[in-house]
């Protein structure tokens, strides 16, 4: 399975930290943010990368390369204007191929076990689900026996983190804008998305607030990696 890590956010809420270098390029417990999201993805196995960016783009490019040094392999979708969720990862597809493919959000830290995941058969997305953090308390959707649904109940965050058929992305148009929200509760309807709870570390670094807490965090940790 190939992976997408998507890089593309201006990451206006953590200005002037982004102002001059792209959110997925500032450090965290001593590296950049996304060099965390490669190392885990080449731990679980996952050796052929798609990451998409916009602003400051040729920055991520310069500092990452070819992955080589983490012995996967990236290739790049640039985008000439950020095309959000579901538009950036329909551009990205003739990257990505015919098969199920996992996507991570950039901005955030989680020790998900990328390995364990998968798309079940005639599924269109597995949405990897966590409790809802403080900024987020109403959540997103419900889980109910393993189907994410639209939910007024009780109901959890979205992770970032999923797997997703290209067939989910049919109806997007490469180069053009467009939400996954929308695409995701379309398949809800037809019962053909199912998701999981994950009860680890999870942190959505949306603020240069919590860029700093995690960091610190991580200080206190020690960075040790086989712990994360």
């Amino acid at each position: 399975m190939r992976a997408m890590i998507l890089a593309a956010g201006r990451g206006e809420r953590m200005r002037p930290l982004t102002d001059h270098t792209p959110k997925p390029l500032l450090l965290v417990g001593g590296k950049p943010l996304i060099v965390w999201h490669i190392e885990r993805l080449a731990r679980a196995g996952f050796t052929e990368l798609v990451i998409n960016h916009a602003h400051l783009g040729q920055q991520i490019e310069a500092a990452l390369r070819d992955g080589a040094q983490w012995q996967v392999h990236i290739r790049y979708s640039a985008e000439p204007q950020a095309l959000e969720t579901a538009g950036g990862i329909a551009n990205a597809l003739p990257l990505l191929g015919d098969e199920p493919f996992l996507v991570v959000n950039g901005d955030v830290f989680t020790d998900i076990d990328y390995a364990s995941l998968h798309l079940p058969a005639g599924k269109l997305a597995h949405l990897v689900m966590v409790d809802n953090p403080p900024q987020h308390a109403s959540g997103d959707f419900g889980l109910e026996n393993g189907l994410v649904i639209e939910s007024a109940g009780h109901r959890l965050t979205f992770s970032g983190v999923g797997v997703y058929h290209p067939e989910l992305f049919d109806s997007v148009p490469p180069g053009q804008a467009a939400k996954l929200a929308p695409l995701l509760k379309a398949a809800m309807q037809q019962q053909r998305v199912t998701g999981q709870h994950h009860l680890g570390l999870w942190h959505d670094i949306g603020t240069a607030e919590r860029l700093e807490q995690l960091d610190h965090w991580l200080q206190i940790r020690g960075n040790n990696e086989a712990t994360l």
